[in-house]
């Protein structure tokens, strides 16, 4: 299992994500990258900064 905070990229953003795997948390965070931060369109542009983020669940 893991799990992603945004707030790790985005000061001030509380969204955390969980999932199976790497892959999971990817396809949720480019939806919330365009429904809460205005990105014109999910794409992988933020893939790396997230992937440098994302930890093993507790």
């Amino acid at each position: 299992m893991k799990t992603f905070a945004c707030g790790d990229i985005i000061p001030g953003c509380g969204s955390t994500f969980t999932a199976d795997d790497e892959a999971g948390i990817l396809a949720q965070t480019r939806r919330h990258a365009v429904e809460a931060h205005g990105m014109a369109e999910p794409g992988t542009d933020s893939d790396g900064p997230v992937r440098a983020h994302i930890r093993d669940a507790a």
